[in-house]
């Protein structure tokens, strides 16, 4: 398996290199199909007396999903470490479902009466969570601030991707966020899977019916 190191505000040293390659055989027993392990380290320097820290991330790319972790720490060759725990563990709960799945196969049934899922732990959004979302009324914790800057919105673009819900939950966990967006393949709706308390999920999911035109209001 290929893999690349990069060093953001920080060099990589040959000690580093050296040690992501004597621990990257553990990924490779997990994931022998697995083509290329990518890894950032990024330092981070803080002006209030803040210690910096080293954020370490793991992207591991292959015929199948991408699957990625992330640690932070002030040493970079402990948030290697973490990083590579939390990747572990997510490619070990794949192979886990993969093989149950092999023995009890599962699948979302969706009851078109009263409009309830089964066979997969996933609930809906409640009345509550999409009134928020439609207003934007999202309570926001407010993050610990660093050095004054003008306000950046990142923005990322993806293709749509087709696939049920219970495979949106799968990639969701292969790369370690807290939700996941994707297209419904059973109603072509934009959808969106996230965590909830313990291994609890919910969906939320747009309709893509247009508003009325003018002209039908007015008629």
């Amino acid at each position: 398996m290929e893999t690349s190191i990069v060093g953001v505000g920080v060099s990589i040293s040959d000690r580093f290199r050296s040690v992501v390659e004597e621990k990257v055989a553990r990924i490779q027993t997990l994931a022998p199909k697995a083509l290329r392990l990518e890894v950032k380290v990024t330092h981070r320097a803080y002006r209030n007396g803040r210690v910096p820290d080293e954020t370490v991330e793991l992207t591991l790319l292959g015929k199948g999903p991408v699957v990625r972790a992330e640690a932070v720490d002030a040493d970079k060759f402990t948030a290697l470490d973490l990083a590579l725990d939390k990747l572990a563990e997510q490619l070990r709960r794949a192979k886990e479902k993969r093989i149950d799945g092999r023995h009890h196969p599962r699948g979302a049934h969706f009851e078109k009466g009263s409009g309830s899922l089964t066979g997969i732990d996933v609930q809906p959004a409640s009345v509550d969570v999409l009134e928020a979302v439609a207003t934007g009324t999202i309570p926001v914790q407010p993050e610990e601030e660093e050095d004054y800057s003008p306000v950046v919105i990142r923005t990322k673009t993806f293709e749509p991707e087709w696939m049920s819900i219970e495979e949106a939950v799968d990639r969701m966990e292969l790369v370690g966020h807290d939700f996941f967006l994707f297209v419904d393949v059973r109603t072509d709706h934009p959808s969106v899977v996230y965590r909830r308390k313990g291994w609890d999920y919910g969906v939320i999911s747009l309709t893509t019916q247009a508003p009325p035109s003018e002209e039908a209001l007015a008629s």
